[in-house]
């Protein structure tokens, strides 16, 4: 359990509420071991250590000989509409032989046996066209899933943050227990503190406060409770709060110390 100083700081006169400080940690607000959804050998990690990356770009991406040689014979397989094409045309002669069938017989030229016959023909004709077509949307599919299998090879952040650790190198053999990179989201910061259970009444979400990193960072700037913990600490007699601290362009550090000034502050 991390202390806390409860000190009061008076203000010099006036009304104002005395200001209550208390020790307090950057943390970030989020961390994330990035692995791989399949395994593989590495083909490159495009990343290092304290480089800055946005949700979305690639990490690292694995050997897809295999998937880019499936990907190319699928395409050549959906674009190909030979088939329909065929089936489409002996429909079309069976439905042009129907009608004149279908003219003859009712002259009583033709047969019933040769309506049938002809009535069969464009139902087979048809049936295939539409056969035609399935295996045509099913090859589509099965390309869309070699894509996706394909994309599984690209390992892409998921957040926007800082690299701080890259344990993996090119060729090396990723498993579903491996880790690519750490990344770790610094904007919003999140700032830990632990009161004493006394001023609970006196934390509320959505509250604002002032944090004052340590040096040699140094300055004040505000943040918002986001967090109140609703289950006290007994043997410390404290509860946790956590406020977000906006920190654009990722100027503050995280993992430093700070205090969280809340009530009045003099400045």
């Amino acid at each position: 359990m991390k202390s806390f100083v409860c000190a009061l700081a008076f203000l010099a006169a006036g009304t104002a509420a005395p200001a209550a400080v208390f020790d307090c940690v950057m943390d970030p607000a989020v961390v994330v071991s990035v692995g791989s959804p399949v395994t593989g050998l590495l083909e490159e990690v495009v990343i290092d250590r304290g480089q800055q990356v946005a949700k979305g770009d690639v990490i690292a991406r694995l050997h897809a000989e295999m998937e880019d040689a499936a990907i190319r014979l699928m395409e050549l397989q959906a674009a190909n509409e030979d088939e329909i094409a065929v089936n489409q045309v002996r429909l079309d002669l069976a439905k042009r032989r129907q009608a004149r069938v279908g003219e003859l017989s009712s002259r009583g030229v033709a047969t019933e046996e040769q309506f049938d016959e002809v009535n069969a023909t464009v139902g087979v004709a048809a049936r295939e066209l539409a056969l035609a077509q399935i295996r045509r949307d099913v090859l589509a599919l099965e390309l869309e899933r070699a894509r996706t299998a394909r994309d599984q090879k690209i390992v892409r952040s998921p957040i926007n943050g800082l690299v701080i650790d890259r344990p993996m190198y090119d060729g090396e053999f990723v498993t579903q227990e491996s880790h690519i990179a750490t990344i770790a989201q610094l904007d919003p910061l999140y700032v830990e503190a632990y009161l004493p259970v006394s001023m609970y009444p006196q934390i509320a979400r959505g509250q604002t406060a002032t944090v004052r990193p340590n040096a040699p960072v140094g300055g004040a700037y505000e943040a918002q409770v986001v967090v109140v913990d609703q289950v006290f600490d007994a043997a410390s007699g404290t509860f946790g709060v956590r406020l977000a601290l906006p920190n654009p362009g990722s100027v503050l550090p995280a993992g430093h110390r700070c205090t969280v000034v809340l009530g009045a502050d003099d400045g």
